[in-house]
């Protein structure tokens, strides 16, 4: 943990907790800095001290209804394609009980949410990080949810499926275009990350990039589309950083970039800091109609924040 703020020293500690949560449990007096309660998020605090949370009891374990706006590309009796916000969690876990896609979903649909998933998850087939924008698709039965599955299953080689996003990263790959094949599993060193591995236990994982645009003279940063083959937990972020090009903004697998940031010009360095969060975005989605076989795709464009610090680093520095 480097020095910095509480709430954002917390953030790299629980990566699975929301900020939002975490700055709730601060306010709440339900946290520690070297045995000492602290209530202030802006708090802060050097590395090297020891942070404390008293995370409460665990509630009903069957989310409830919670209305919210969503911002919905498709919806039919079958199945809806919603662009989710970033800080916005997909389903219920430890540390975000509520406030969900998936409570916002039952709001939305009822009861007619595949049960596939469980209780925690119904209708999801597959998920995007907390801090990660963009498309997903969710189904509404069960019948959808097989279909949906069959192809995520797949991993998009027979055709129907297509997830791209795209990703500003640390420096410029040295291939145009390129493939990263390297199987992932849970790190043994921080059991909150994932990383590259050749353990019995990992997965094969599989991502396609290519290079969209370079910033910088020499170039500080690049703009990738990334596709995935396969889906594994924070697979893109866990790659770039394998490469050595990690995600701007990744605070968990780009820690070790933080100083790349006084490279960027001003305008840049404010807008990277104003982003708060891995600049990554599901911008194209693609599948196979679950019922009526026909090809659907959809195409979301980055987020303000994201176009924010696009903007920001094609500008040239007019401090050098």
């Amino acid at each position: 943990m480097a020095d910095g703020r509480l709430d954002k020293a917390l953030v790299q500690a629980f990566p699975d907790v929301s900020r939002t949560r975490l700055q709730a449990l601060i306010a709440e007096g339900r946290v520690t800095v070297e045995g000492k309660t602290v209530t202030e998020a802006r708090r802060k605090v050097k590395q090297g001290e020891a942070l404390g949370v008293v995370l409460p009891e665990a509630v009903a374990p069957e989310p409830q209804p919670e209305p919210m706006t969503l911002d919905i590309a498709y919806e039919d009796k079958d199945v809806i394609v919603i662009d989710k916000p970033a800080g916005l969690v997909v389903h219920p876990g430890a540390g975000n009980e509520t406030g969900t896609l998936v409570n916002a979903l039952i709001a939305h649909c009822g009861d007619s949410l595949s049960g596939i998933g469980g209780v925690r998850r119904p209708g999801i087939v597959h998920r995007l990080d907390k801090d990660t924008s963009g498309l997903l698709v969710v189904a509404k039965h069960d019948k959808a949810h097989q279909g949906l599955s069959e192809q995520f299953a797949a991993h998009g080689r027979d055709g129907r499926l297509k997830r791209s996003y795209l990703a500003l990263v640390w420096g410029v790959p040295d291939k145009a275009r390129g493939v990263i094949s390297a199987a992932i599993d849970r790190s043994t060193a921080n059991r909150q990350k994932m990383a590259v591995s050749r353990g019995a236990n990992a997965r094969e994982a599989v991502t396609h990039y290519e290079i969209i645009e370079t910033f910088g003279t020499p170039p500080v940063a690049s703009l990738l589309e990334c596709q995935l083959e396969t889906g594994r937990t924070h697979q893109i972020r866990v790659h770039m950083a394998h490469i050595g090009h990690p995600l701007l903004g990744d605070a968990v697998y780009g820690s070790g970039f933080r100083t790349s940031a006084r490279k960027l010009p001003e305008a840049a360095r404010k807008a990277l800091e104003s982003l708060d969060r891995q600049a990554l975005h599901a911008t194209t989605l693609g599948f196979e109609h679950p019922r009526t076989g026909r090809a659907m795709t959809f195409e979301s464009p980055p987020p303000e924040d994201f176009s924010a610090l696009l903007r920001a680093l094609r500008l040239k520095d007019t401090n050098t």
